[in-house]
């Protein structure tokens, strides 16, 4: 049953968040009034087996469906990617071995199950329809759309213009993935917004196979961290679901302000009002690094654990807070060498804290050298025996042991 604690119009608010397009919002509407719950369907082609939080968007949009307390259908095209889906790049993305297919498949399946709740998806393979479809049966489908049609695809029509070659097959992909639909008499389908047509062609399909269109749901595609371009592992400007806590806090404190709104939007689970909040206390002074602060705290909860997000900050090359840590503090050992003490300035030297002893003297006249928490000058000095905690500005530390 669909959860009855949300309105028809809270339902639709959370739907409508982080959305490019809905086709069409009043079918969607016609449906939810049902009252019953809806099969929610998403395709992923198994091509790259690691997430990033770009991919999450669309996983995200499928976790607020399934808070609705409705059905998610998590297909992966096994099939679909022996076609080899048209890259937009004006080329044929080439097909995929079964070995590639069944590593990709499993690992997207624990990644997914981050943010999806296992017990209430279920994971589809379009295999286990089209591996018994025949020719025949492929033939007619193929029947139900024209070239013409087809060329109204942006990639198709400017490879065409540019006569560089179409393969006949690519065109079998619309139309596949558009069948899946048929397949699991899907209610509503979400993709990206580079999906728009092929997610068209199930809504097309499924009316001309006598079924209720499907409703089409569009996201944006993520800006990574330099803003501009889309996130990418090629472009290195991602934040991997992988990323260890520590790499994911510092990669998210280091994006553009200007994309602080668009992340919370897509990529939070707080409530809109909360995040609005958030907003305007940045807008009236509130530091953005705090801002940003709170959205990796809570995606590092997401992929990691509470304890890892309590923590992440305290890696190594982050600011820490004052009076806190690093948790992979690093230990060495000096030798007085026949010397009564080592001054501070030796010991900020010998042990890696100051790239010479100009920048060790101009950290402590400044105040940036911590013992054991406490400010000390230029006549500071350790023994034999002594072991302390030395900061050298804001991420420098160790524990210093003097044998």
């Amino acid at each position: 049953m669909t959860d009855h604690s949300y309105t028809l119009e809270e339902q639709l608010a959370l739907i409508q968040r982080g959305t490019q397009e809905i086709l069409s919002e009043e079918d969607l509407v016609a449906k939810l009034k049902l009252n019953r719950p809806l099969r929610i369907k998403a395709g992923f082609d198994p091509t790259a087996p690691d997430l990033h939080l770009g991919h999450t968007v669309l996983i995200n949009k499928l976790k607020h469906f399934q808070d609705l307390g409705h059905e998610i259908y998590f297909l992966i095209g096994d099939y679909t990617a022996k076609i080899g889906d048209p890259s937009g790049k004006n080329s044929t993305r080439p097909p995929l071995t079964d070995e590639q297919i069944k590593v990709n498949a499993q690992t997207y399946a624990e990644q997914v199950f981050k943010i999806l709740d296992k017990e209430k998806t279920r994971i589809v393979f379009n295999s286990e329809w089209f591996n018994d479809m025949s020719a025949g049966d492929m033939i007619q489908l193929s029947s139900q759309l024209t070239v013409s049609r087809m060329l109204e695809r942006d990639d198709f029509s400017k490879r065409y213009a540019a006569q560089t070659p179409i393969a006949i097959h690519e065109f079998l992909y619309p139309l596949v993935q558009g069948y899946d639909s048929i397949a699991l008499e899907a209610d509503v389908e979400l993709g990206g917004t580079d999906q728009t047509f092929n997610i068209l062609m199930g809504r097309t399909l499924q009316g001309r196979y006598g079924q209720e269109p499907q409703v089409c749901i569009t996201v944006p595609i993520l800006e990574g961290l330099d803003g501009v371009n889309k996130m990418s592992k090629s472009l290195n400007n991602y934040v991997g679901i992988y990323d260890a806590p520590g790499t994911m806090y510092q990669k998210i404190l280091s994006m553009p302000d200007t994309l602080i709104r668009r992340y919370f939007e897509f990529l939070s689970f707080k409530p809109m009002e909360e995040v609005e909040t958030l907003m305007s206390e940045m807008e009236n002074g509130r530091n953005p690094q705090e801002i940003k602060r709170v959205l990796a705290e809570e995606l590092i909860e997401r992929f990691h654990d509470a304890d890892a997000a309590a923590n992440a900050h305290k890696s190594a090359g982050n600011v820490l807070a004052d009076g806190e840590l690093p948790v992979d503090l690093p230990e060495v050992t000096l030798d007085l060498a026949g010397a009564e003490a080592l001054f501070i300035t030796q010991v900020l030297n010998q042990a890696g804290l100051a790239k010479n002893s100009s920048s060790a003297k101009d950290m402590i006249k400044r105040g940036a050298v911590k013992v054991d928490g406490d400010v000390v000058n230029a006549g500071f000095s350790l023994t034999a025996g002594q072991t302390v905690v030395i900061q050298a500005g804001k991420k420098a530390y160790a524990k210093v042991t003097v044998g």
